[in-house]
């Protein structure tokens, strides 16, 4: 599971039980959950998540021990009134919104430009289980570099993505790390406020790490089951 900073890092290890321990690695913490997952801080935003997650990839291949699946998880802004404040969203596709090159025509992603990846697709059968398990809503979840301050700007977003319900900075990167690693990747995100003009007194991200413990703790009978080999 890779978030973006400490508190979801701890939201996610909340949802087990097990004693955990850390294990240092060069550049970033990995939390050890017995019988649990493995759990780090990768950092904000997609290149720093995306070196993070590839450094605990490569430790865990290296001891033998390599991932089955890599998790993008925190909280996000969502796009009302398609996901509310409070909602699950697990990705059905995990885009980069801003890669690519501004034009006179409008914005080009870098795919339109004859290179480079510009989304993720995380195995159907494991969305369908997580949304059945967790009551999460599916669509597209976008990764910026810039959080989107205006309505204009979340108006524009929508426009180029009509299926996204939520925007974060970090899973494109997540999955860049785990598909150089041939692992399969997921993006679970807590809403924790309006995609659009920054109220930060209408944030409540003390409720979406809540509902991304309660998430995570629906969650965990799916990831126990799920075997990548059979899908």
């Amino acid at each position: 599971m890779a978030t973006a900073v400490p508190a979801e890092r701890d939201a996610v290890a909340g949802a087990f039980p097990g004693a955990s321990h850390e294990v240092a690695l060069r550049g970033v913490t990995v939390l050890e959950i017995a019988d649990g997952p493995d759990v780090l801080a990768a950092g904000v935003g997609p290149a720093l998540a995306a070196a993070s997650t590839a450094t605990a990839l490569t430790a865990a291949a290296l001891t033998g021990r390599p991932y089955d699946l890599v998790v993008s998880a925190g909280i996000a802004g969502g796009f009302a009134p398609h996901a509310p404040v409070g909602s699950l969203v697990v990705a059905d596709e995990i885009t980069a919104a801003d890669l690519g090159a501004e034009t006179a025509d409008g914005f080009l992603p870098v795919t339109a430009l004859g290179f480079g990846t510009v989304t993720h697709l995380p195995p159907a059968a494991l969305i369908r289980d997580v949304a059945a398990a967790t009551g999460a809503l599916t669509g597209a979840v976008l990764t910026v570099s810039t959080v989107t301050g205006s309505a204009a700007r979340a108006a524009h977003l929508g426009d180029l993505h009509p299926r996204a319900l939520a925007e974060a900075m970090e899973g494109f990167g997540v999955a860049e790390a785990a598909a150089a690693h041939g692992v399969p990747v997921l993006e679970l995100r807590a809403v924790s406020n309006p995609v659009g003009p920054r109220d930060r007194a209408a944030w409540r991200i003390g409720d979406a790490l809540t509902a991304l413990t309660e998430g995570f703790g629906k969650l965990a009978p799916v990831l126990e089951s799920w075997n990548r080999h059979d899908q």
